[in-house]
Formats: structure tokens, sequence, C-alpha cells
């Protein structure tokens, strides 16, 4: 029988990976990149999920770009690290990990999909994580490479989703004494919902 793996909030985090300043210009779909990490932030904040943040080579690349609201998080943002290696699995994010054990899955977003979400999503996957990628939130500079990277990540045992269906995923119901922001958060994210689905994903035959 496959692993269904659910969406738990108190079982997530969410990884943001790469989004920096110097990458606007090169990667495909970039601003919609960001409408779908600031609403996946807002649905972190609202629903307790800690948030792991990597920039690759930043005195090169320039630091997370500046329309990210990582300031709206406060202590949910556990880690903003610099790396090298093209995986967020570094050293400190695993140590987050590790104390925080009851952590089973991850959310993931950023680019470049076919380089560093994808070394980070096999890494996780061999740690034993749950991973769920976001179709939407996702991306490369040639955007032809996208597809690949995500059945590549899929045959591994990634399951990928989008973000509209992850946060419902994570809000489970309409019985909770948070539904009526979580559904205010849907609402006004809805044009740029659709607005990321349109440049992201309907050109991904894969899904």
């Amino acid at each position: 029988m496959p692993q269904i793996a659910r969406l738990d909030p108190a079982k997530t985090a969410f990884f943001l990976c790469d989004l920096q300043t110097r990458f606007k210009q090169a990667i495909y779909g970039f601003d919609e990149l960001v409408l779908t990490a600031n609403k996946m932030l807002k649905v972190a904040k609202l629903l307790n999920i800690p948030v792991v943040v990597t920039e690759q080579n930043p005195k090169g690349l320039g630091p997370t770009t500046p329309e990210i609201d990582l300031d709206s998080l406060g202590d949910l943002c556990i880690l903003t690290i610099e790396k090298v290696l093209f995986s967020m699995m570094v050293p400190e994010v695993k140590t987050q990990l590790q104390e925080r054990p009851h952590i089973r899955s991850v959310v993931l977003f950023g680019i470049e999909s076919h380089v560093c979400v994808l070394q980070t999503a096999l890494d996780l996957l061999e740690e034993g994580y749950d991973v769920h990628v976001l179709a939407d939130g996702v991306s490369s500079c040639n955007r032809e490479e996208v597809p690949v990277a995500l059945s590549r990540m899929q045959q591994a045992g990634g399951y990928i989703t989008t973000s509209e269906s992850a946060a419902f995923q994570l809000q489970r119901g309409a019985g909770t004494t948070q539904f009526k922001e979580f559904a205010k958060i849907i609402k006004d994210e809805k044009d740029n919902t659709t607005r990321a689905i349109q440049k992201l994903v309907q050109l991904r035959s894969s899904l």
C-alpha cells in the first residue's frame, strides 16, 4: 500500500531555498515565486509552522529578495543560513531538524528546481522525511528543466503539489478557530495564486 504522507502542521516545516536578489532577472517566473513564497509564509504564521531559509553564496548572489516578508515570521523563522553546498541540508539545518524530532514533513519551495531544490529533496528523502514540493513554488533559469526535476523528485518518493493544496491539507477543516483567518488568506491571495499557477504550472506536462 502506498504511503499517504498527509501534511500535519504540528509535524511540518517549510524550507525556502535561495530566492535571492541576483536571481531576479535570470529565473523564469521569479516574481510569481515570490508571490507563492509570501502566501506560504502567511500560512506558516497562522498555523505556527517553522521556516528554514537558505542563501546560496550571498556574497555573490545577494541576500533573500526583500519582497519576501521574512520579518513577519518572528521566531518562526528558525534559521536563515548562508551555504555553498547546493542542498539546503547543511549541518546547521540538520541540527535544527534534530532538535525538532516531531517534524516529519517538509514543504519545499525555491530555486533552482533541478539543482538546489532537487538535491535538498533527495537529502531529505534519504533522511526519512516526507517531502512536498510546490509546483507553483519552484523554477529554474531554463523553464524546461522544471518538469524533469519534478519528475526526478517524484521518482525518488517526493510529493508534487501546489501551494493552495498544501495549505488546505495543513488547515484540514473548517471547524478550527483560525479557519476564518485562513479563508481570508486564501481569498486575498486568489489572484496571486492564479497568476503563479498560470505562469509556473500550466505548461508542465509531467504533472
